[in-house]
């Protein structure tokens, strides 16, 4: 048994006759225990060429729209291959078309940002 310090900051300190190795083990299983509880975010991505066509866009919205009911984030991106890179203008105005199709069920935490050779844009689902 030993003399283990619980609350040192309390006025008087707080101590208690435990077995250390059992009070260690317990303060780790406590801290599992709460790391388990945290809630994770989910992030889904979903990639878009500059020349995306109508029904694409259709196709890659409606499971957008499944991944922010479910409560995950949607990372939304277009790739620019080569000299598309050209297409910039074009990329941004399908990114934000993509967040106005998708207003009621989520809401941008990002505007479109131009990262090397993608435009990146992050939505988060809408609380209830």
């Amino acid at each position: 048994m030993d003399l283990v310090e619980i609350s040192p900051t309390a006025v008087p300190p707080v101590c208690k006759v435990v077995d250390y190795k059992k009070f260690l083990y317990d303060q780790k299983k406590k801290q599992k225990e709460l790391k388990a509880k945290a809630a994770k975010t989910v992030i889904k991505e979903i990639r878009f060429g500059p020349q995306t066509d109508d029904h694409d866009f259709v196709f890659k919205k409606n499971h957008a729209i499944k991944f922010l009911q479910e409560g995950s984030k949607v990372k939304a991106f277009v790739f620019f291959k080569g000299r598309s890179i050209l297409f910039k203008e074009q990329g941004e105005i399908l990114l934000l078309r993509f967040v106005s199709e998708l207003e009621e069920y989520g809401k941008p935490e990002q505007m479109p940002v131009l990262e090397g050779k993608k435009m990146i844009m992050v939505i988060a689902p809408k609380k209830k």
